[in-house]
């Protein structure tokens, strides 16, 4: 056995190096929603760190405008926080499910009656008073507290996948919400924290700080009172730390919606094997970084099966 190890080792050095990997290089571009941004900036950082030839262009501007890029091929990946439409679908468009997030929504820290919203949420009923049949017209029509001061509703400008799906746990879809039009994630949640008779939605990484785990200074995210008792009970109340509320989404007492999938959407099926690289990666080895960017995960059979979609020849 001896003899045989080294003939073997002498063999290989006279053989010289075993072929290395053929490096991965290019540039992939992406487009689109807010919420799936941190996130696709994240494993671009990591995968860079694996692949330093390959370059990343990514920008944020709505799930609207990345599947419009997606489609008119102007990009490689749109990133997408909704479900995609049949028609698009049937104009090309290809999702792969990559985490999970939801929609929340968000108060100022400085409301009059923010002991009292605490303490009884909202309900999916409310909720529709505020947006959808506009009825709720102050904060009395809220809390059933004497306060005359008015409601001011927030919602968003730019076609996204937080409004649709904050529309869909209403029973609507985007064009239905109503209140003042506000672009981006950012810039909703900062018009609410300006405001403090303001109500509006973000996703969670725009309501709470990355660094505290705690909501964004100037803003509290207002508790759903999903049993509709009228409070907010312990298994509904989880919104101090980020950490808390991505496990609520993550074990279902978080309602789906606003809890949802994000997609990477390209316009068929990827043909380029370094895109393909990327976004198997992103459903393997790049999960590992989805919990501490605020996200949550999927399950390992939705991620054997997107794997299996990506990979799966016509």
């Amino acid at each position: 056995m001896k003899y045989c190890m080294i003939i073997t080792a002498l063999l290989l050095s006279l053989a010289g190096p075993l072929p290395a990997e053929t490096p991965l290089e290019g540039t992939l571009s992406f487009s689109g929603a807010w919420a799936l941004y941190p996130m696709a900036v994240r494993w671009a950082e990591e995968f860079q760190k694996l692949h330093p030839g390959v370059r990343f262009d990514i920008s944020a501007g709505g799930a609207g405008k990345g599947m419009t890029d997606c489609l008119a091929g102007a990009i490689d990946v749109g990133m997408v926080s909704r479900d995609i439409a049949p028609a698009e679908a049937e104009n090309g468009a290809f999702g792969i499910s990559v985490a999970k997030d939801a929609v929340v929504p968000v108060i100022n820290a400085g409301n009059p009656l923010l002991k009292t919203l605490l303490t009884k949420g909202i309900t999916q009923d409310g909720a529709k008073s505020i947006w959808i049949t506009g009825t709720a017209k102050s904060w009395r029509d809220v809390t059933g507290q004497e306060l005359k001061a008015p409601l001011r509703v927030y919602t968003r400008s730019d076609a996204c996948g937080a409004a649709e799906t904050w529309a869909k746990y209403l029973g609507g879809r985007q064009e239905d919400l109503k209140g003042i039009g506000v672009y981006g994630d950012p810039g909703t949640g900062e018009a609410v924290r300006k405001d403090p008779l303001g109500v509006g939605y973000n996703n969670v990484n725009y309501a709470y700080d990355a660094k505290t785990q705690r909501p964004v200074a100037g803003l509290v995210v207002l508790p759903l009172d999903v049993d509709g008792s009228g409070s907010i009970e312990p298994n509904e109340d989880f919104y101090k730390t980020r950490k808390e509320l991505t496990d609520a989404i993550a074990d279902g007492r978080y309602p789906s919606p606003p809890a949802r999938n994000l997609f990477f959407v390209t316009k068929g099926r990827p043909g380029n094997p370094l895109l393909t690289a990327f976004i198997e990666w992103v459903l393997t080895d790049g999960q590992q970084f989805v919990q501490e960017a605020g996200y949550i995960n999927l399950s390992q059979e939705v991620l054997q099966n997107q794997i299996k979609k990506l990979k799966e020849v016509e």
